[in-house]
């Protein structure tokens, strides 16, 4: 859990601190219709980017390397926010999307193999939600930094441009956090065993191995889960920025933090890592408790929305008596969004253990976010009716559950006995053939002490 928490810290630096800036609202800007043009580009980089062999990428580079270059494409974009603030540079927007779309790709993948491959199986879920908290603790701090500058104006529309200079500082203390990062080879688990590395293989080979990831029926079913996991994202910045004034877009974006920070160690503590309950059944309460939220908070959305469209109106201001329905709104949607999240991840890992195939998973799964998340930006770009916004987000997410409740029927209670890789789990490390020799060891025992008990 060590490293996992090293690289949750470097995504709390990077990830964490653009989340909070997207939170607040058209990237702390005015310019919704820019905004959305530039996350557009950047999502469809990143979809773009993920369909690459991704597994294969990190392991010439290697973790560190990889993290490195990914953690970098955030800086650059936050900076091309700043200079948009300060000097009206579109195109740097735009561009520095496209930038972070590719380099983003790269973080994700590594990150997404280490956190489902290097735990133990029965700690899957603990492992996101510690992964996720620290990630998203980020986005917490970042708002409060953003609360903190902008509240003193009290009427502020656009987020100051000190707000901007902070972020950029805290991200490359991120980048520079990845130093830290150990090779598989030299990490040593709890319990003395190492990460088996697995050796490099060719570009034609890797080919092969993603599109067998294409055409698993598993990957395949869950694949509208991916598409829906970042798609709402567009609607609640765009309502955001539109209902609100820049320092209750702070607030929000603050709440935002504390949702999904609260909702990653709930599912992942104390629902998909119940330790009464095996593991397929605990694939079902997380996908009945992720469905359960999603319905509930998307019906109160669903109750705000329909008072309100695109019509220009005054901005709300936290101190009216109205807001507070609005920003626990605003906690809950994160707090499903981090269930949602872990209960992706979560299934992946429950499929496999190997973390190669996990990073060709995660980039597969990051590819259709991705996809998701352009479409989701451009319809907003268009000026598509918030409720039609909303209804989309929440419908796909619905479609999604049985599909993902098919998967989850599949999922054996380990997956150790089916792959050459070594795994750990208790003692000592095993491989899939090792395992079975054990089992029929112990077989054979119990057969002939039970015929030892029966002669005269």
């Amino acid at each position: 859990m060590l490293l996992l928490s090293v690289v949750g810290i470097i995504s709390f630096a990077t990830v964490g601190m653009f989340s909070a800036v997207s939170n607040l609202g058209a990237g702390g800007t005015q310019d919704t219709a820019l905004s959305d043009i530039s996350n557009g580009v950047l999502y469809g980089m990143f979809a773009l980017t993920g369909l690459v062999p991704e597994g294969s990428i990190t392991v010439l580079l290697g973790p560190r390397l990889t993290l490195a270059i990914g953690s970098l494409g955030y800086s650059l974009y936050i900076g091309s926010l700043w200079c948009f603030q300060t000097q009206g540079t579109r195109w740097f927007l735009i561009f520095a999307g496209a930038v972070l779309g590719v380099s983003a790709a790269l973080l994700w993948s590594a990150q997404g193999s280490i956190m489902m491959s290097y735990p133990l199986e029965k700690d899957k879920g603990k492992a996101f939600g510690i992964f996720w908290a620290i990630f998203q603790f980020g986005s917490f701090i970042g708002s409060i930094i953003a609360l903190a500058i902008n509240i003193r104006s009290g009427k502020l529309s656009a987020v100051s441009t000190s707000t901007y200079l902070a972020f950029i500082i805290i991200m490359f203390m991120g980048t520079a956090a990845t130093v830290f990062i150990l090779p598989p080879s030299a990490i040593v688990r709890a319990d003395g065993t190492l990460v088996k590395v697995a050796a490099s293989t060719s570009v034609r080979q890797e080919l092969r191995n993603f599109v067998k990831v294409l055409k698993d029926k598993r990957i395949l079913l869950l694949a509208p889960m991916f598409f829906a996991s970042n798609y709402f994202y567009a609607y609640q910045g765009a309502i955001n920025a539109f209902y609100f004034d820049g320092p209750t877009r702070a607030l929000n974006a603050t709440l935002e933090g504390v949702g999904a920070i609260v909702g990653a160690l709930v599912v992942g503590f104390f629902v998909l890592d119940g330790s009464h309950f095996r593991r397929r059944t605990r694939g079902f309460l997380g996908l009945a408790f992720v469905a359960i939220v999603t319905i509930v908070v998307w019906s109160c959305a669903l109750a705000w929305q329909v008072k309100f469209d695109r019509t220009p109106r005054g901005k709300q201001h936290y101190t009216d008596s109205a807001y507070k329905s609005k920003g626990a709104l605003f906690f809950f949607f994160f707090f499903g969004d981090a269930a949602y999240q872990a209960l992706a991840y979560w299934i992946m890992g429950a499929i496999s253990n190997d973390p190669f195939t996990l990073a060709r998973f995660t980039g597969f799964y990051k590819a259709i976010q991705s996809a998701g998340g352009a479409g989701s930006f451009g319809m907003d770009a268009t000026s598509t009716p918030f409720l039609n916004e909303l209804l989309a987000s929440w419908l796909m997410m619905l479609v999604s559950f049985p599909l993902a409740g098919i998967v989850i029927w599949g999922i054996k209670d380990t997956s150790y006995t089916e792959e050459e890789t070594v795994y750990v789990d208790g003692a000592g490390a095993k491989t899939a053939d090792s395992q079975k020799s054990v089992a029929d060891e112990k077989e054979r025992s119990s057969i002939e002490k039970e015929n030892e008990d029966r002669a005269p």
